[in-house]
């Protein structure tokens, strides 16, 4: 099987895992094995877990790094992270929110407004679809959606056209819904990108449920790592941003007593340390790989 994924900032992630030869690594995101490749290479009596929802991206990993018996893949969600952790404590985890190249460049997969495909959008293959939400979702409900997971500034217009288009009939590929939100922006906005990015973006991560439980999955992979280990996460628009951002911030605040006290009561102490407040793609990154130009890099370091 080919599964292509181009890795954005590659050696600013490995090199934020600080990774030992002999400690226990995660990558919550697995995918076409880019970065999980690096991080086994870099082990000598240490050990990877290998985690990706998409199944094309387990089997990937299986072909190219699975028999290695240093590597345990699941097929599993990183939300489920606690209990495939159990006790284990990691040096190190990883996760890259975005989508893979070979997800969005496979037509079969339905991701992607600039091939024909049935629309589908689901990283795991099960649950519902895109074609559920298009064809289903109220006008509310799709308008809500594109504005707040897209920022869509012509949320209602979009959500107003596929509501009366589905209407003549369902709404069934990747094109005929593109066109429908081009033809929905103002001539004068078509020139800024293709008009169907930020409403795909949103109906992906409707789809996905790719934020209403990303802080929890946040709080519980920075439960599963040992003091000194670190925990790096790759977002890719503002919103995933925001909460990791806001969860990194928790995990480092102390003391929340009034300023006027003279000692601390409240004996809250920082759970974490930040590596680096946010890590962008250089300019030759940008030049080869343009899904870069979006993607940021947050680590924080667990302490005692």
């Amino acid at each position: 099987m080919e599964f292509s994924h181009i890795p954005v900032l590659f050696d600013e992630t490995i090199d934020s895992l600080d990774i030992k030869a002999n400690g226990l690594y995660v990558d919550c995101t697995c995918g076409g094995a880019g970065h999980s490749s690096e991080i086994l290479r870099r082990l000598d009596k240490g050990h990877l877990i290998a985690i990706d929802r998409d199944p094309d991206a387990i089997e990937v990993i299986k072909e190219r790094i699975g028999n290695d018996p240093r590597v345990e893949t699941v097929h599993d969600s990183f939300n489920n992270i606690k209990a495939i952790m159990a006790d284990r404590k990691a040096d190190g985890i990883l996760a890259d929110l975005g989508v893979s190249s070979f997800q969005l460049d496979n037509p079969d997969r339905g991701f992607s407004f600039h091939s024909d495909a049935k629309l589908d959008m689901r990283m795991s293959k099960k649950g519902k679809s895109a074609y559920d939400v298009v064809n289903n979702y109220s006008y509310e409900e799709l308008a809500n959606i594109l504005f707040k997971y897209g920022e869509e500034q012509f949320a209602r217009k979009i959500a107003k056209n596929i509501v009366e288009s589905r209407e003549e009939s369902p709404i069934e590929t990747t094109l005929q819904l593109a066109e429908i939100i081009k033809m929905s922006y103002p001539a004068k906005f078509r020139r800024n990108g293709h008009p169907a990015r930020k409403s795909f973006q949103a109906i992906r991560i409707e789809v996905n449920d790719e934020l209403s439980t990303l802080a929890e999955a946040v709080e519980d992979m920075f439960s599963c790592l040992r003091a000194s280990g670190r925990l790096s996460i790759i977002t890719f628009h503002s919103l995933e941003d925001k909460t990791v951002k806001e969860k990194f911030r928790e995990f480092t605040q102390g003391c929340t007593c009034p300023k006027d006290f003279p000692v601390c009561v409240c004996g809250k102490k920082p759970r974490g340390k930040i590596i680096n407040r946010g890590l962008t793609a250089k300019e030759n990154e940008l030049s080869e790989n343009q899904r870069s130009r979006s993607a940021r890099l947050r680590t924080i370091e667990k302490i005692d």
